[in-house]
């Protein structure tokens, strides 16, 4: 989402006493741009009310995500080289907004996962680790290709009725971004978050047994 403009921005404060002239409240910077992503996923949609099977077990997941993108700034590659988009920043980190994401991802799947939070009491029967290996807006060799955002995802599975191995996962997303404007790029990570957090609830609600 973009920020509000600061309406005092302009604004300057006349110090009488003893001084002449005016100090400005803020400096004469561009402001940046803040965005969001993920947060559509969970809310109710106008499809018919459907009927929730039983619980298919509790769930405590970690997050681990790639330091590069783990930041407010919105990261892009070409190859080996990688920058920020200036003047634009994701709201909160973006582990942060994907975690939020995660989370209502699973509290709103179907069949029904209860997910613990931090603080809750009692074991899990199922443990989550999600790596968010890539989070990143992908134009190709030299800059030269057309931008696509890259989410990439690595999970372990853990039940805790087994004592082998946990079972491990990976999944990704590529969304073709189609003009490259900050916008644009936003809406296409906020739909590559969603197309990989699906895929990462319907794998574990199918090992989940």
């Amino acid at each position: 989402m973009k920020t509000a403009r600061l309406l005092a921005a302009s604004a300057a404060v006349c110090l009488g006493i003893g001084l002449g002239g005016c100090v400005t409240l803020f400096p004469k910077t561009k402001p940046v741009q803040l965005y969001s992503f993920g947060s559509g996923i969970g809310q109710p949609t106008p499809t018919p009310s459907v009927v929730q099977t039983s619980l298919v077990g509790t769930l405590r997941m970690t997050l681990e995500f790639t330091r590069a993108a783990d930041r407010e700034q919105i990261l892009t590659s070409a190859g080996d080289a990688n920058a920020y988009i200036s003047d634009a920043r994701w709201i909160s980190p973006a582990s942060v907004l994907f975690e939020e994401a995660a989370n209502r991802a699973f509290e709103t799947a179907n069949p029904p996962i209860r997910l613990l939070q931090r603080g809750d009491n009692g074991a899990a029967s199922l443990t989550l680790h999600v790596e968010v290996q890539t989070f990143e807006t992908d134009y190709g060799a030299g800059w030269r290709g057309d931008p696509t955002v890259v989410v990439r995802v690595r999970t372990l599975l853990t039940r805790a009725s087994d004592r082998g191995p946990p079972l491990e996962g990976h999944f990704e997303s590529r969304k073709p971004v189609g003009e490259s404007r900050v916008g644009h790029i936003v809406q296409a990570y906020d739909a590559a978050t969603a197309d990989v957090l699906k895929q990462v609830v319907d794998w574990t609600t199918e090992h989940a047994g």
